[in-house]
């Protein structure tokens, strides 16, 4: 094996990549003197990461001479938090880098440790509105390892078929998926619907819900000072629209569907819609899938042509335990996987959407990843992660839980986010971490 600057900056690799605004700071880095003995790292991951990062990492091992262990944690997030916040906050020294989601930064923050200080201005080449989602009370806690948004898949051979255009606003949506779906029905498709989403009691339907609430100028649940702002006209209309689709626009089972079971179903060929996440791409194009050369995928609708484009920010990053023994070697792994040469491996390899603005320029990433359009993930809409800390995992429950009963009309739209303000303002009213 050969040995390059041993638990020193594994960036060795990535400083033949950099930009020269950085190089004299990564030179400075490099001057640092090398510990004498070699690290095993211990970190925590995605299951459906796993052979990715394995991939990757091993040319950091290659450099620095350290080694990493990989831990997978549960395929469930339900599952995983919970895990996450009980060793963090027992202080386990054992547990080096989680692999958190963008949703769970806030609750895990004060146990993570500031990165800006270690990644030597790395965080300028992200995508700016990613790095603010893991900024927590002015702290670093996390970097990137993609990025991810909310997107519309469509039947592209459908909307040709009967000469439709694209719809940006949801009424459009609505009025072209209506007009599809009478017109297959009458040819024999009886089993054709106008829209999947994920609509089941998970984290999936409030970034639903929040994409239809943001669009209607509904706000965001929350808004950036902590007050509670569900419990608007704007809100109640864009829940009663929703509700409005079970059974007519949306087959009733839509409120059990998660991402995997909407895209199944879209992929058999049974929508003309489909609402999730960029992962389902090569699904959709499997040498398999009956909608393969048939699909298309364009933003979230709007709620007005000159509304905001509603699309909710997701992905995964990585964060360093203030109680790892080894940060500064453990920062340095994060600063290789979130760089540009370590991210476009990774994402290259998994056919993740990076968040290194460069990398949706690159050639290779334009080439193997279609999905990678820049427009798709810088005009988005975040959780109220930030504004809610360590309560958020409280307030969502309570958000997609009261959306659920709206859609399934166990209770009226302006009743269910009275409650909700209730609920949340009494959450909130000590402060919200």
């Amino acid at each position: 094996m050969r040995r390059i600057d041993r638990g020193r900056s594994g960036s060795a690799l990535f400083r033949t990549a950099i930009t020269p605004l950085f190089a004299c700071i990564l030179a400075v880095l490099a001057a640092v003197p090398a510990p004498a003995v070699a690290v095993e790292l211990t970190m925590y991951c995605n299951p459906s990461q796993l052979d990715a990062l394995r991939s990757v990492i091993a040319d950091w091992e290659e450099t620095t001479g350290n080694s990493v262990r990989l831990l997978t944690a549960h395929d469930s997030s339900s599952e995983v938090l919970p895990l996450y916040r009980k060793l963090l906050e027992d202080g386990n020294q054992d547990i080096d880098i989680y692999n958190v989601d963008q949703a769970w930064t806030a609750m895990v923050a004060p146990n993570l440790v500031d990165l800006r200080a270690y990644m030597a201005g790395l965080e300028k080449l992200h995508l700016p509105g990613v790095i603010d989602n893991y900024t927590i009370g002015g702290r670093l806690v996390a970097m990137p390892q993609f990025v991810d948004a909310g997107v519309m898949f469509y039947r592209k051979d459908l909307l040709d078929k009967y000469n439709l255009p694209l719809p940006f606003t949801w009424s459009r949506l609505v009025d072209c998926a209506n007009t599809v779906v009478a017109a297959e029905r009458a040819s024999g498709d009886a089993d054709i619907w106008g829209l999947v989403f994920q609509g089941a009691r998970y984290e999936g339907l409030t970034c639903c819900a929040l994409e239809w609430i943001y669009a209607h100028g509904g706000g965001t649940i929350v808004d950036e000072d902590g007050a509670v702002t569900i419990n608007n006209p704007d809100a109640v209309a864009a829940l009663r629209m929703a509700a409005d689709w079970i059974g007519t626009l949306c087959p009733p089972d839509v409120l059990d569907m998660n991402e995997e079971a909407s895209r199944k179903f879209f992929q058999g060929g049974r929508a003309v819609f489909l609402r999730n996440w960029p992962y389902v791409w090569p699904y959709l194009q499997a040498g398999d899938s009956p909608v393969r050369g048939r699909v298309g995928v364009m933003p979230v609708p709007k709620g007005t042509p000159n509304g905001p484009s509603p699309g909710v920010s997701g992905g995964w990053a990585l964060a360093v335990s203030k109680h790892s023994r080894y940060r500064e070697t453990a920062a340095d792994l994060v600063f290789y996987l979130t760089g540009p040469l370590g991210q476009k491996k990774f994402c290259l390899t998994d056919n993740h959407i990076p968040s290194v603005t460069s990398l949706f320029f690159d050639p290779k990433i334009r080439r193997a990843i279609p999905m990678a359009v820049q427009e798709f993930f810088t005009a988005t809409v975040a959780r109220p992660v930030r504004q809610t800390g360590g309560k958020y995992d409280r307030v969502t429950t309570a958000f997609y839980e009261t959306v659920h009963d709206i859609l399934s009309k166990q209770v009226a739209p302006e009743d269910g986010v009275k409650t909700l303000e209730t609920e949340l303002t009494r959450l909130g009213q000590d402060g919200w971490n």
